[in-house]
């Protein structure tokens, strides 16, 4: 994610399409992506999406809906999005959003796989942090009965 790569395409414009919850690229190269804000919240390059190592990741879930809240320009290789749910803490490199605009298909099927594999929906709302989705048995008082 660090910056970008010598001659690569670079953007000519960044438009937020709100209403269709999509931001539009446009680089240099002519290529043109419609990015929906839940692919780029779900694969946030973020450590809290991404963890900090391979298979660390975290699947995210119940972000069809999220919108994109702010964009605010990083130097001159990134944008930084905040999201309705919160998040904020994702930086996508130019080379990160060109990747993502060439590989969205290939990117939602993994998504969809590895949401399949876990069982849930992509509508499923996450659990806080620290909170297990696992139910565990209560036991009242000292004999736990």
């Amino acid at each position: 994610m660090a910056g970008l790569k010598p001659g690569a395409p670079t953007p000519e414009s960044i438009t937020v399409h709100g209403q269709s919850r999509v931001l539009e690229v446009v680089f240099s190269d002519g290529a043109r992506f419609r990015l929906p804000f839940e692919l780029m919240r779900v694969y946030s390059p973020s450590a809290e999406v991404m963890g900090h190592g391979h298979g660390q990741e975290v699947l995210q879930t119940g972000k069809r809906e999220v919108i994109l809240s702010a964009l605010a320009p990083v130097g001159n290789y990134a944008v930084q999005p905040t999201f309705s749910d919160g998040h904020d803490s994702g930086i996508f490199s130019w080379d990160y959003l060109y990747e993502l605009g060439a590989r969205q298909a290939e990117l939602w099927a993994d998504y969809e796989a590895r949401l399949a594999a876990a069982g849930v929906d992509r509508d499923a709302s996450m659990a806080p942090k620290g909170v297990s989705k696992t139910k565990s048995k209560t036991t009242h008082g000292c004999g736990g009965h």
